[in-house]
């Protein structure tokens, strides 16, 4: 959501660092040494119940987790509060909660990977006390960092994939997923040359947070960027412009439906689970419902994964995913803190896994045999978040996101041309990273 569960999924987004922007996380093959060293004070040995907050639950696990826990706790009880599946809802609703001190008792929160500057910088975490991170996801260590401190811990990584119709086309002579956006709709054509009426592609275009990661993964696909590596705005350049002006073609002429404009993660995943999508670009979260065999999805068996596409080769994923942080106003943070290296354990992630298709941050299970065995797109999803490029750690981020927002929704939507939104943006962009 933005990764799914902002989500999903948000999810999602390529910023590079600039001087009032963390160091970006990327995604990573490599395992984190380390442990957050901050001083646990007598704060953290305070326990009782607390509430985990996150978004809408797709995937009907959160509560069996949370079960399990209250099974062998019961005098720390965790109870669920479910928030919007969206995931600028989710944050608005954490942010009003901070700047009430905690009046709704958020205690332990799921956050986008890339709330974590913003939430750090303005006091609505709590600094985690002596945590070890090795043994996991370099890319999300990083993502839950601000200025070499731990905010978040690594709960769920993301990279987008691209889900096809492996069966439709098969049929069509085709036997491998496209790599760029021109084999893309040369496929799509093929696949409708044999009479099967279906739209060709989509991905989440509404105006929110998984924009700003489909928007992205167009300008980087393409070999553009948002900013240089010493931190300067270059999002109008000559590459970042083709990557929008492809999208904006894919809508004028067909390729992406005119409906995708609506879309989120879930209703771009209900299109594809209901039939009427060629390809899909979303999270991983999608390959278990997808694959359900009890009715509510047309698709099981039938399809395939693949990296995104790009210009000229496999595209650029936004990573995304989401990490636990604890409320700088939680009254039991010894509980909050146990819940949180509890549920991220190993055995709990590799459950999680195999119960909803998330893509876990401890490393080891990227190459775990049942895993490998039960869910063939991990290799493509470790390749996609080992090349994923990140979103800033702003702490004005809501205001980046949202320039981001503007100028790919007025593109999409035909209201300005893609060199015109992307020269604004840049505008915006110099005014916000100063």
């Amino acid at each position: 959501m933005a990764s799914k569960h902002s989500l999903g999924r948000l999810a999602l987004s390529v910023l590079a660092t600039s001087a009032v922007l963390a160091s970006a996380a990327c995604g990573s093959s490599s395992s984190a040494a380390g442990s957050s060293s901050a001083p646990a004070d007598d704060s953290w040995n305070t326990k009782g119940p607390i509430n985990y907050v996150q978004g809408k639950d797709t995937s009907g696990n959160v509560k069996s987790i949370i079960d399990k826990w209250n099974a062998a706790n019961p005098n720390e009880k965790v109870s669920l509060i479910e928030l919007s599946e969206s995931a600028d809802e989710q944050r608005a609703a954490m942010i009003k909660n901070a700047e009430s001190k905690g009046a709704s008792n958020y205690d332990v929160l799921s956050v986008d990977v890339v709330w974590t500057a913003e939430f750090a910088a303005n006091g609505y975490l709590a600094e985690m006390p002596n945590v070890d991170t090795s043994g996991y996801l370099k890319a999300a260590v990083d993502s839950g960092t601000y200025f070499n401190k731990l905010y978040a811990f690594p709960s769920t990584s993301d990279g987008a994939m691209l889900y096809y119709r492996k069966d439709l086309l098969t049929a069509a002579g085709i036997n491998a997923a496209p790599k760029t956006w021109d084999e893309m709709k040369a496929d799509c054509a093929a696949v409708k040359a044999k009479g099967v009426t279906i739209d060709c592609y989509g991905g989440q275009f509404q105006k929110y947070e998984g924009l700003t990661c489909n928007f992205a993964e167009m300008v980087n696909s393409a070999g553009g960027e948002f900013l240089s590596a010493d931190g300067k705005p270059t999002v109008n350049s000559d590459k970042a412009v083709a990557g929008v002006k492809w999208a904006v073609d894919a809508f004028n002429d067909g390729t992406i439906p005119k409906a995708a404009l609506t879309w989120k993660e879930e209703e771009s995943r209900k299109a594809f689970q209901d039939g009427k999508l060629l390809f899909l670009r979303n999270w991983p979260y999608v390959y278990s419902l997808a694959n359900k065999t009890d009715g509510s999805s047309s698709v099981a068996g039938k399809f395939g994964v693949a990296p995104i596409p790009g210009l000229t080769g496999p595209g650029v994923s936004t990573l995304g995913g989401h990490n636990m942080g604890i409320s700088k106003f939680t009254k039991n943070k010894g509980t909050a803190l146990a819940f949180v290296k509890w549920w991220n354990s190993a055995e709990n992630q590799k459950a999680n896994t195999i119960a909803t298709s998330n893509a876990p941050t401890w490393v080891a299970l990227y190459t775990d045999p049942e895993l490998t065995s039960k869910f063939e797109y991990l290799p493509v999803l470790k390749s996609s978040i080992d090349n994923a490029k990140a979103r800033p750690k702003a702490v004005k981020y809501g205001d980046v996101t949202l320039a981001i927002q503007d100028a790919a929704y007025s593109a999409l939507n035909g209201q300005a041309a893609p060199k015109a939104a992307m020269d604004s943006l840049q505008t915006k962009l110099e005014g916000l990273v100063k």
